[in-house]
């Protein structure tokens, strides 16, 4: 037992630098190459300075990082494997009666730590700076006005309605939206307040409407009620759960928001009549990184560790390499399959994953005892 032990901690060791050293190396290539695009897009800006420039791929670094993070594993774990079997100490621990499985659950969990690691720690710090970053690019880089220009400065939204009395729910159609510091505004706006059956009970049209914390104020407001004459022009208060910030994060990418902040996010859009399908997408890969570190330190397994002396080395770590790529580009595939709603969610983020692990232990099953 110590001795498997000992093996398990060198093993590890060995995996992690290896791992570590793919991730800093592939993430300051990645870095440099957008960089040098940042540097590209602000050439004709002359409010786009270098250090501005600097600031945005800095901000990006940390994302940049998490999606790297499963070819680290995957390079780094071919690297690893591939320089022990060709200094024999593979070899030699088979010898020594230590089965393939007993040395690769080290380095297995391992590389689901730094899944771990990646979802739960670094994803928050990953959000915080993006964000930043996608409102610096906005700023300085884009001709648009954010997010919502992106969605012709119009907004639809479903929310519940706390004036009924059983509770309803009002559909918010604006045109116009314009954001102005932390001030939502919009012109000509409907309201469709109806009740628990979805029966249409009243429609308010107004001429302008303000986010205000906790209510939206509609202004020059009439009330229009089925067989019944339209009321006078008045300003009315509408209560609301969203707030400015919660707008704009629902038209922005879900990477910007925290792992932990997602499933109360995802309520939210629920409620409030926004698609959730992208931020429930993005929750559920983030939940699956571990399984997908995993499996690429299994595949990086299966394809490297072939003793030198049975020649064909060389093409099997392409092979390897190969199949990391293909099943990454399947995962993504799947993810843009499950944004279209035509796959569950939840089987559009773990079955490339769960795929992946089985053929890698089928692998590894078909060269250590087949």
């Amino acid at each position: 037992m110590t001795a498997i032990v000992t093996l398990s901690l060198y093993i590890v060791r060995q995996f992690a630098v290896a791992v570590v050293s793919m991730l800093l190396a592939l993430s300051g290539l990645v870095s440099m190459f957008d960089f040098i695009e940042l540097l590209r897009r602000s050439a004709s800006l002359p409010n786009a300075t270098f250090g501005v420039v600097s600031q945005i791929a800095a901000l990006r670094l940390p994302y940049v990082a998490m999606q790297i993070l499963p070819f680290a594993v995957l390079l780094g774990g071919i690297l690893c494997f591939w320089r022990l079997t060709r200094s024999s100490e593979l070899i030699v621990a088979r010898a020594s009666g230590i089965s393939a499985w007993e040395f690769l659950a080290a380095p297995t969990l391992c590389a689901m730590l730094f899944g771990v690691i990646a979802t739960a720690l670094i994803s928050p710090v990953s959000s915080v700076m993006l964000a930043r970053a996608e409102t610096m690019e906005n700023a300085y880089l884009r001709s648009g006005g954010g997010p919502l220009a992106l969605n012709g400065g119009q907004l639809w939204l479903r929310q519940s309605d706390r004036m009924l009395t059983p509770r309803g729910v009002a559909i918010i159609h604006a045109h116009g939206v314009e954001l102005h510091g932390r001030q939502l505004t919009a012109q000509d706006v409907s309201v469709f307040r109806l009740d628990g059956a979805d029966k249409l009970l009243t429609r308010i049209e107004a001429a302008h409407v303000t986010l205000d914390a906790g209510h939206w104020q509609l202004e020059d407001a009439r009330t229009i009620r089925p067989d019944q004459l339209p009321e006078p022009p008045r300003t009315m208060n509408l209560p609301t759960d969203l707030t400015v910030n919660r707008v704009q994060e629902s038209f922005a990418s879900p990477d910007t928001l925290s792992v932990w902040a997602l499933p109360d996010f995802i309520a939210l859009l629920d409620r409030s009549g926004f698609s959730s399908i992208r931020h429930r997408l993005h929750f559920q890969a983030l939940l699956a990184l571990p399984l997908l570190a995993a499996t690429m330190a299994l595949v990086s397994a299966g394809f490297s560790m072939r003793p030198a002396r049975r020649g064909g080395v060389a093409r099997m770590i392409g092979s390897g390499v190969a199949a990391g790529f293909a099943l990454f580009v399947v995962s993504k595939i799947a993810e843009e399959i499950g944004q279209s709603g035509a796959l569950p969610v939840v089987l559009a983020a773990w079955a490339p994953a769960a795929s992946g692990l089985m053929l890698a232990i089928a692998l590894l099953l078909h060269t250590e005892d087949g």
